[in-house]
């Protein structure tokens, strides 16, 4: 039961991740404004859910569920261009922008695939090894196997969906300070979890 709670808020945290981030907004830190994909607020969450599912589970639950929420991103892609293929009703206002944006957004989540079973799996076997040799130090590998995560996303995706035709450089950064931080915010989530299951 644990664990398809947790692949359900993964896939989920994935699939609105995907959606999010053809979106590019401005991040007010107070300090600096930085740019970056909306999804930056969902994106750690995913890497907080196969840590989860690493530390309860194991890893090889943990590549399970990667590949489980890799196929569902795959049939979002299928479901998105069948739709496209749809003709739109002759009243519809909006057509010229919905195929605009999910036509950015299949490049996106293309990006993404790329990006997700490098990253998710790197994380998953930082994880492992942390666990295995600092199993007391639960912050250490949640933080650490986010972070590295966490920034080879940020280069990985922003690169290949944004390429051509936005500025990468001032999305990667905004991407990697953006991420890191709600990544490190965000830990709590993780440590009650773990605290809930093992009572």
């Amino acid at each position: 039961m644990g664990f398809a709670v947790l692949l359900a808020f993964y896939v989920i945290y994935l699939a609105a991740s995907q959606i999010t981030a053809t979106r590019i907004v401005i991040f007010d830190l107070g300090f600096h404004k930085f740019i970056a994909p909306a999804a930056v607020f969902l994106y750690p969450f995913v890497a907080q859910a196969i840590d989860m599912i690493n530390e309860v589970y194991g890893r090889k639950k943990a590549h399970l569920a990667i590949g489980i929420a890799f196929t569902t991103q795959v049939l979002l892609v299928i479901f998105i261009l069948l739709v496209k293929k749809l003709i739109a009703a002759p009243f519809f206002p909006y057509e010229e922008a919905w195929q605009d944006i999910f036509s950015l957004g299949i490049r996106v989540t293309v990006a993404s695939w790329v990006s997700f079973l490098i990253c998710q799996n790197v994380d998953a076997y930082i994880f492992s090894y942390l666990k295995e040799r600092f199993e007391k130090r639960v912050l250490l590998r949640s933080i650490s196997s986010d972070v590295v995560d966490l920034t080879l996303d940020s280069i990985i995706f922003i690169t290949f969906a944004f390429f051509g035709r936005m500025p990468i450089v001032p999305l990667i950064i905004g991407q990697l300070v953006s991420k890191n931080l709600i990544g490190i915010i965000d830990t709590p989530w993780f440590l009650w979890y773990k605290r809930i299951i093992t009572k």
